[in-house]
């Protein structure tokens, strides 16, 4: 807390914030304070809080004449800001160039990223800005130059945005090494987070400070601010339905909110559904209201229109992804929609905030639930939000492969001492856990490939010199890093373009090889006929025919444990169904009547027969990724038992399995001890473990993705690292990579963290109900069988009829009927 010992604000801050009839914040005379007392700070504000100013007033102060006593300016890099999404940087130079302007301060502020001209680049590393706004990835590079302790010698500050969003993963990984560096650069370096959603502040205190020394980071509480207030949207003359996730009902009564409101932001959780939603509101825009979209697949040029647009008020609404979910500050959004399942309570959080950014004004949001299941978990959520409540992701070990590209990132600035860089590594939270035998295996992988592919030249990238230093083994090596490092491993993509070269973004490689010219697809808000593909591009002209939504193969946001468990304890408050809309709180009934409902602690499976087979479903909670996984083991174990498995299909919340025989008890396909054998057998037979080594492989820099002027395909990086794979495996099974990929593959691909932690449960509290037909609850996971492979949204007519057909099957008020053998 500041006190009256505390430096006071320049005049020319105190100024400003009087001309605007501002007060300042006690928590940004906090951040002032800690700053003054050379303190590194953790900031957790609501939205709307000034976060980011609070952030630069120590800086700007840096800058004032008031307070530099007759001094000269302070020249060269003083500050960074590090943000994990390109928008949010441009964004914050236009909130940070009025105050800089309006006060007189003779500051010059610049952003890097990869959209970034080369010739900027290279001018802000001989003339560097003293605020410069960028990302991990461009920092990193940075970091990689011979000339980065002479830029970097100065630094003061870093300032790191929404932290929660990337600290817990491989960008957390890079991020925390470079500043590891950039401490060793410059010891005096102050580190400053900031976030309006972080759930267990000490965790990320431990993380930013040097040496893991949580004593070192004053946390800093901002001022509360007006409760958010949600509402969930609800069909006027229709069920909720049971089962979709795109929510297309909505649109009509979507599109009379963006009519009453001023702006609206509508947020989808994937690119498909973005465009998806657009193509449907375009539809019923018989007002022609200027409605934008807004992913990470559109070119720059096209994100770049459509963020001025807002800034400037020229939009009636926006449908976005997760591109603008992060710390955009638009004031005249006056209203935020999440369509479908918001997955987390600070996600919604953290997209609310984007309306009336302003701490004392509440923002509104309305969330549109998709089905039946979304509709409880919109509802987990907002009650989690109305009572302030934060989830998020655990922090885990530092990535191998992200160590690994930091090392040679190290060797391209110049010569290091392995001795000294360990300690430089290890300084850092997520890499204190490296001990010298895996530091070895991870220098010597990045000398030679490991042992397997020593005896390759295309390998050998750096050398130990007998006094312990370690240098590149020629400088062409350092142009190959810098051209493929980074951390976001995307789908190959091809550039979309018109015949005059106007690029409109990117589509996967996989979707560009279904596409022939003469066809149509919908992309940046455009129907586009496919002229032509060459290479990895593919010419369009507008057209006017109907077209298909391109797909995108990107990760699933996973469903919070916190939101799962909020959803259980729902199913079982049956005092509480009485505020549901009457078709859930029937639905909830009769499933309590024909059935059971899966109490926190437990595990519900039901078996019943459905068209002449067997299905038993798993009521799990756990997430795509967790009852995916054990699909696949629960049907090699049914296949052990002879009973004759046929598929199975999840989603969130539940698992269906089909056979040809039932099953009558589900306790031997559940054991713990699947884990231990059936689990690593799979991994290693399935495609998982390839695509994983395929990731790291590509971050560690063994597989190149590009070259100069030059890119290769997804095939050709596949075969590339699917060769190697097959070597290691044969011949150096405990090669670093294979573990770092073993690690991805336990924790990103399958969640085996939640999958264990499900099997427990099932040994101590499995239920099993064996039913003469399917259970109102089993009604949404079984309407996808046969449509697993179908985009999300593309719900077809024959889709509905089979919801229909279900839910009547399992609504029908008979009493059960006993199976035949029970």
């Amino acid at each position: 807390m500041s006190d009256a010992s505390d430096p006071p604000f320049p005049s020319e801050i105190n100024n400003w914030f009087a001309g605007r009839e501002w007060r300042v914040r006690s928590h940004q005379r906090d951040m002032f304070a800690a700053a003054g007392r050379g303190h590194h700070a953790l900031l957790v504000a609501d939205t709307g809080a000034g976060k980011t100013l609070a952030g630069f007033l120590p800086t700007l102060a840096d800058f004032c004449p008031s307070g530099l006593g007759g001094a000269a300016l302070p020249v060269g890099l003083h500050t960074l800001y590090v943000s994990p999404l390109k928008a949010l940087a441009h964004d914050v130079q236009r909130n940070l160039l009025t105050p800089v302007e309006e006060m007189g301060i003779d500051v010059r502020i610049e952003t890097r990223s990869g959209d970034t001209p080369s010739d900027r680049k290279k001018r802000q590393r001989s003339k560097p800005p003293n605020i410069l706004l960028t990302t991990p990835e461009s920092l990193s590079l940075l970091l990689s130059y011979p000339d980065s302790g002479e830029l970097f010698a100065g630094l003061k500050r870093i300032v790191i945005d929404e932290i929660h969003a990337f600290a817990t993963g491989k960008r957390g990984d890079l991020l925390a090494l470079a500043l590891s560096r950039l401490q060793a650069i410059s010891p005096q370096l102050q580190r400053v987070a900031l976030s309006a959603t972080v759930a267990e502040p000490e965790a990320f205190r431990a993380w930013l400070a040097p040496w893991g020394d949580i004593d070192a980071v004053e946390l800093v509480e901002g001022e509360k601010g007006a409760p958010p207030e949600v509402e969930i949207l609800l069909p006027e003359e229709q069920r909720v339905p049971w089962g979709g996730h795109a929510a297309i009902w909505a649109i009509p009564q979507l599109f009379e909110k963006i009519r009453a409101n001023k702006t609206t932001l509508v947020f989808t959780n994937t690119r498909f559904l973005a465009e998806f939603i657009f193509q449907h509101l375009w539809d019923v825009n018989d007002e022609n209201l200027p409605i934008g979209i807004h992913h990470g697949s559109l070119s720059k040029e096209a994100r770049r229109k459509v963020e001025g647009a807002m800034a400037r008020g020229e939009l009636r609404a926006l449908v976005a992804t997760a591109s603008l979910d992060l710390g955009v500050d638009w004031g005249d959004i006056d209203c935020v929609v999440q369509m479908g399942a918001p997955k987390g309570s600070s996600r919604l959080l953290q997209r609310i905030g984007r309306a009336n950014h302003r701490l004392d004004q509440p923002s509104r949001a309305l969330l549109v639930p998709g089905n039946r299941f979304e509709f409880l978990e919109a509802t987990a959520a907002k009650e989690a939000v109305d009572e302030g409540q934060r989830d998020g992701e655990a922090f885990r070990r530092g990535g191998l492969d992200v160590l690994a590209q930091h090392v040679m990132a190290r060797a391209c600035a110049g010569p290091f001492d392995e001795a000294e860089m360990l300690a430089e590594v290890r300084s850092s939270l997520s890499y204190a856990w490296i001990d010298s035998s895996i530091w070895q295996r991870i220098l010597n992988f990045v000398a030679t490939g490991g042992y397997a592919l020593k005896a390759y030249d295309k390998f050998r990238r750096i050398t130990r010199e007998r006094d312990g230093t370690w240098r590149l083994t020629h400088p062409e090596y350092a142009a190959r890093h810098r051209l493929n490092a980074g951390i976001i491993i995307d789908s190959e993509m091809l550039d979309v373009r018109f015949k005059n070269g106007r690029s409109l973004g990117r589509v996967e490689e996989r979707f560009a090889a279904s596409l022939s010219p003469g066809d149509t697809f919908a992309f940046a808000g455009t129907s586009l006929e496919v002229m032509g593909i060459k290479d990895m591009e593919i010419t369009v002209r507008a057209s006017s025919k109907s077209a298909m939504i391109p797909s995108y193969g990107g990760a699933r946001m996973p469903l919070t444990t916190h939101l799962a468990e909020r959803v259980r304890e729902m199913l079982i408050d049956r005092a509480g169904w009485a505020r549901f809309p009457d078709d859930v709180r029937e639905w909830l009934e009769m499933q309590d009547w024909r059935s059971q409902m899966p109490g926190p602690g437990q595990l519900l499976v039901e078996s019943f027969p459905h068209a002449a087979r067997e299905y038993s479903v798993y009521y799990t909670f756990e997430g795509w990724n967790a009852n995916q996984s054990l699909g696949m083991l629960i049907t090699r174990r049914m296949e052990d038992l002879g009973l004759r498995p046929g598929g199975f299909v999840a989603n969130d919340y539940s698992l269906a399995v089909w056979g040809l025989k039932p099953v009558r008890d589900p306790r031997p396909l559940l054991s713990p001890d699947i884990l231990d054998h059936e689990f690593i057998e799979w991994i290693q037979e399935s495609h998982l473990l390839r695509r994983a080594f395929r990731e790291v492989a590509v971050i560690a820099g063994l597989v190149d993705r590009q070259h100069p002027g030059k890119r290769k395909t997804g095939k050709q990086v596949t075969f590339s690292t699917d060769l190697i794979y097959d070597v290691l495996r044969k011949y150096e099974p405990d090669h670093v990579l294979l573990e770092a990929a073993w690690a991805d593959a336990r924790a990103n691909m399958t969640d085996v963290g939640r999958l264990g932690a499900l099997l427990d449960r099932a040994a101590g509290e499995l239920v099993h109900v064996e039913l003469d037909r399917v259970s109102p609850m089993a009604v949404p996971v079984m309407v996808m069988m046969g449509r697993e492979n179908v985009p999300q949204g593309a719900v077809d007519d024959d889709l509905l009829l089979e919801a229909e057909s279900l839910a009547h099957a399992a609504m029908r008020l008979d009493a059960p009927m006993e199976r035949e053998g029970d």
